[in-house]
């Protein structure tokens, strides 16, 4: 084997692992939660129904506003009227003057001249002119303005005499606008208060399903547990089908695992007495080392499946990478048909296993030497490089081989899988990507297995950066 090291360059991946940097923020986008979801959903729903119900009770309201209205002004303007009609002119003078300090009520002469503004300048202006109008005659004038005095100004005739009426329409019939915005905002706070509410219940049970899944998926089947006796019928019943479920799979690993060790454990040492036997027994030195080779191959099999089912749970602690990378291409340096570039920096500290991560280092630069030799020279060259990303590292271990079916990179890490000819030339057991995946979901890593323009599989590990020793 023919090793190079690198210095601490932090070089970058090539163009190769763009497409699938490019699919991995797309799939990370930020989409909206249930809870956003269900919050604004319930807003818009509570805000037509507010702004439906205040059209509605305008609605309702405004027939018999106008009605009260007109009423008070005919009223008012017909009683004026009577008592300046029966009275002589010193008691009219006083009646008009009473009625200016008491009532706010001023009645002046209406001039040919007089300048005056129609008070319809909205549907409950035009509504109130027109039915008062219609009480006190054609000859009646409802104005908002009179020579440039704002007001609500009431034209009359009073024989062969025409006066105006000045009132205050306050009085008459108050703004209520400024009442229906306080209500409507009290009504809109309370509102988005209850769909937050009513998000936060609707979410709560979803939001523990989902961890609690996630919580199995990783393999960590006790804290998966969900609460058996909530109020909701629905979801008690989901959370105990969930726990049951859970308690299955559990039992299922533990069976499996059991299984697997004990079948691997036994088999090992039946293994162990035929290769002492073929050893000493058989005369033919070729027909001894074949039989010494189906052997050991039959073993690093089992060795497999002992990885394989092998506990979940692991202890993370800081990690020099360099060193155990190290320590993996000091295991291969005898391999004549492997050469290993290393560039990483030498002082890069992962979160890991340090036994768990050599097993995945292995498994790889095992998988490249079996499958990624160049057709050309016969020689595996695989690159080792390592960089830091924020609080995460990526190893990248590269082949320049044939690379694998498109197709059949997605079932890579499935157990027992095997790809097309050209990368199953050597014989296995099918479980090394698996071991990989494994190892490194349990210490909180992911991997990705891509083809490079330049041919050859790539491997990209991302492992939980350690900040210090």
């Amino acid at each position: 084997m023919l090793l190079r090291m690198g210095g601490a360059r932090n070089r970058s991946f090539p163009d190769s692992d763009r497409p699938s940097r490019t699919r991995r923020a797309r799939r990370s986008r930020p989409r909206l939660s249930l809870f956003w979801r269900t919050f604004f959903l319930l807003s818009l729903l509570l805000f037509v129904s507010i702004v439906a119900w205040l059209q509605t009770l305008r609605a309702i309201e405004f027939e018999p506003r106008v009605m009260q209205t007109a009423r008070q002004i005919s009223s008012l303007v017909n009683l004026s009227r009577t008592a300046l009609l029966h009275s002589d002119a010193t008691a009219r003078l006083s009646i008009i003057k009473n009625m200016a300090d008491q009532e706010d009520v001023r009645i002046l002469a209406r001039e040919p001249g007089d300048e005056f503004q129609p008070f319809e300048s909205d549907a409950l202006g035009r509504a109130v002119s027109k039915e008062v109008q219609t009480r006190l005659g054609a000859g009646s004038v409802v104005a908002r303005q009179v020579n440039g005095q704002p007001g609500l100004w009431v034209g009359f005739s009073l024989g062969r005499d025409n006066y105006w009426m000045r009132l205050d329409i306050q009085q008459l019939s108050p703004d209520s606008s400024r009442t229906w915005m306080v209500w409507l905002v009290t009504a809109a706070l309370i509102s988005l208060a209850g769909a937050a509410l009513i998000a936060h219940l609707i979410n709560r049970p979803l939001k523990e399903l989902s961890f609690a899944a996630s919580r199995v998926r990783e393999g960590d089947f006790e804290a998966s547990l969900l609460d058996e006796k909530v109020s909701t019928s629905e979801i008690r019943e989901v959370n105990i089908g969930f726990n049951r479920m859970a308690q299955r799979l559990s039992k299922v690993e533990q069976d499996r695992a059991l299984m697997l060790a004990g079948i691997s454990h036994d088999l090992r040492t039946p293994l162990a007495r035929l290769r002492l036997e073929t050893e000493m027994s058989v005369a033919d030195a070729g027909a001894r080392e074949h039989m010494a080779a189906d052997i050991a191959q039959l073993d690093a099999i089992i060795g497999k499946f002992l990885d394989y089912a092998r506990p979940d749970h692991v202890e993370l602690k800081p990690q020099l990478l360099s060193e155990i990378v190290g320590s993996c291409l000091y295991a291969v340096k005898s391999y004549r048909d492997l050469r290993v570039n290393v560039d990483m920096p030498e002082d890069l500290l992962v979160m890991a296993d340090a036994v768990e991560l050599t097993r995945v280092v292995s498994n790889l630069l095992e998988n490249a030497r079996r499958y990624g030799k160049s057709p050309s020279s016969g020689l595996a060259n695989v690159d080792v490089t390592a960089k830091a990303r924020g609080d995460q590292v990526l190893l990248r271990i590269r082949d320049h081989g044939m690379g694998v079916a498109p197709e059949a990179l997605a079932n890579l890490t499935k157990p027992f899988f095997r790809g097309d000819a050209a990368r199953t030339a050597a014989m296995g057991a099918g479980l090394g990507l698996s071991i990989v995946e494994r190892n490194l979901q349990r210490m909180g890593g992911a991997l990705e297995l891509v083809n490079t323009q330049s041919g050859g599989l790539s491997a990209n590990l991302t492992l939980k950066r350690a900040l210090h020793l």
